[in-house]
């Protein structure tokens, strides 16, 4: 038995170590706003926090998250960072086919919480491995740049 820290829960889950986060979030918490995109940490869908860094959990073993606080996109948005990314999101269309979108919101939320005021340097270091098949990544610059002057 596992016991994550999710959200803000406690959550005891019976897997084997090596289970990747990612299928733990969603087959085993039921917490499906995660994404699964390519598997090999190459896309970002699947990024959720530990700890406010951002990681991929589709090759993060279960067993190496201990007792770091998970933050996933269903509760990101509590926070103020990731309250002003996802109004920013919206305000500005962001989202096309919408599949990338929890992966990138959540490396953004993570990089207002570190960057309060990130350059384009920032953003690019920061958003790098999120990808977006759609190519929002004009809006997605726009956003975050909205976001963290607090609009």
């Amino acid at each position: 038995m596992i016991t994550l820290n999710i959200n803000g829960q406690s959550h005891d889950v019976d897997v084997p170590p090596d289970m990747p986060l990612l299928w733990v979030l969603r087959d085993v918490v039921g917490l499906t706003g995660t994404k699964f995109g390519c598997g090999i940490a190459a896309c970002g869908a699947c990024t959720v926090q530990l700890n406010g860094q951002p990681v991929r959990s589709c090759v993060t073993p279960v067993a190496a998250v201990g007792d770091q606080h998970v933050v996933t996109i269903e509760t990101v948005g509590e926070t103020p960072a990731g309250k002003k990314i996802q109004q920013a999101w919206l305000d500005l269309d962001v989202v096309q086919c919408g599949y990338c979108q929890s992966g990138q919101i959540m490396s953004a939320t993570a990089l207002l919480n570190t960057i309060p005021n990130p350059s384009d340097d920032d953003i690019d270091a920061a958003m790098a491995g999120n990808i977006c098949r759609c190519g929002t990544y004009t809006r997605i610059r726009a956003a975050i740049k909205q976001a963290a002057k607090g609009a």
